[in-house]
């Protein structure tokens, strides 16, 4: 039997819970799992690459899972898995909003090679609100982050929030 290799995808802008489960538990399906950090100017992301990599890989080691790799990428996610020997894309999902997307995307995927499989994992019933879009507004705005990263993506979120400022009346 061939092995099985993962890649999961995503700006990781910042690394949340959500996606920590999403790696602990895409792990178990596939013998080695990539995570692969991107770039996605039109997300508007808080965080260089460089720094969201060094995140996640901190992350990871935190979970203590050894076959996970986290690999920077800035190209079309199957030239990506191609280019890794992958055979299975995983995505997290949230909600019934994040599916339409992501089954479009599966199918496009699909249509550019067939042999790389997707598999969705639905996020963790407590963890299925966390957005990274959301966990850096509530920061903005002066939020209590801490149910929705870890306790040192945290302390980086506040810090860049300082470095930036503030908004609205907290």
């Amino acid at each position: 039997m061939s092995q099985r290799i993962g890649i999961y995808p995503g700006t990781f802008d910042p690394i949340t819970l959500g996606h920590a489960d999403i790696i602990r538990r895409g792990s178990k399906l596939v013998d080695e799992l990539i995570i692969g950090v991107t770039t996605n100017p039109s997300k508007n992301p808080m965080f260089s690459t460089e720094e969201r990599f060094a995140m996640v890989e901190r992350e990871v080691r935190y979970l203590g899972l050894t076959n996970v790799k986290v690999v920077g990428f800035n190209a079309l996610l199957v030239k990506f898995a191609q280019k890794q020997g992958a055979n299975v894309i995983i995505r997290g999902l949230r909600a019934v909003a994040d599916f339409e997307y992501e089954y479009q995307m599966a199918g496009m995927n699909q249509q550019l090679d067939d042999a790389i499989e997707t598999v969705f994992l639905m996020a963790d019933v407590s963890l299925q609100p966390i957005a990274s879009k959301l966990v850096k507004e509530i920061a903005v705005y002066g939020g209590d982050i801490t149910p929705f990263v870890s306790p040192d993506v945290r302390s980086e979120v506040n810090a860049r929030v300082e470095e930036t400022g503030r908004k609205g009346d907290y």
